[in-house]
């Protein structure tokens, strides 16, 4: 049995979220949470195995609720953020977080039952258009060129630091400034596994990467399993952003 916690604000909403979940066979919604800092009570009293999170929500929001979960070693549920494309800011931000999929609201029922199952499957979910509007959105906001996951929520330029002043005159630094050397376990990856990365940056599934890979599921797994192993990524999600933030691919140019 699938045990899930719906959080949002709206009773309406929490209500409609039970009852296409609980008429699914295997999963049972077994509390609900109207903010986020009532969330992170609920996970740690009822132990669900997925949490359905909103973002904007009084008092502690969802990024933050995000946040608390996926660093409490005592919690083991994922986060799925129910969000829309008209705040991407907010799409990204719960990445870094460490939520583990993302969904429309206005998904049909047979995608929330599908993501929760996922999800509790201990698999993540960035669908291939998702993943699109974070990389154009973090690009956009510079959030990739920063490099690495703040506490801040913001994605508001002012709100960044300023980027290091330029080299003297004097030195020999009149080439432009040089990517960050690439990380050591990097280089730790064989050619398949590194091929693996760049195509669970494009946002593939495992079977869309069997077929251009021409190998099959089975073999996709595992090469993404030990992907997320060797580079310490807790799912699939997150290699998306450790793929982008680290140079093994990059985002289309800008407008």
């Amino acid at each position: 049995m699938i045990r899930v916690l719906v959080v949002d604000d709206q009773s309406l909403v929490r209500a409609g979220f039970r009852t296409i979940l609980d008429s699914e066979p295997g999963i049972e919604v077994v509390g609900e949470a109207e903010d986020g800092e009532l969330a992170v009570a609920r996970t740690l009293e009822l132990a669900p195995d997925v949490v359905c999170m909103d973002v904007q929500m009084p008092n502690v929001d969802g990024l933050e609720a995000t946040r608390r979960l996926t660093a409490d070693p005592r919690v083991d549920a994922a986060v799925l953020v129910l969000t829309t494309f008209d705040r991407e800011d907010y799409l990204f931000a719960a990445l870094e977080a460490g939520a583990s999929g993302f969904l429309l609201k206005n998904s049909s029922p047979e995608r929330l039952i599908d993501a929760v199952q996922v999800l509790a499957g201990g698999e993540a979910l960035l669908a291939p258009d998702v993943t699109r509007r974070v990389i154009e959105a973090a690009r956009r906001h510079g959030v990739l060129a920063a490099g690495g996951s703040g506490g801040d929520n913001s994605t508001d330029a002012s709100s960044r630091p300023a980027p290091a002043p330029a080299p003297d005159a004097g030195d020999e630094a009149s080439a432009p400034p040089a990517r960050p050397s690439a990380p050591p376990e990097l280089d730790t990856l064989t050619d398949r596994e590194r091929e693996v990365l760049v195509l669970l940056a494009e946002g593939l599934s495992n079977a869309e990467i069997a077929g251009r890979m021409w190998v099959g599921e089975a073999t996709v797994k595992s090469h993404v399993s030990k992907v997320l192993m060797k580079l310490g990524l807790r799912d699939r999600v997150h290699a998306v952003v450790y793929a982008y933030e680290h140079g093994v691919v990059s985002p289309a140019g800008g407008d």
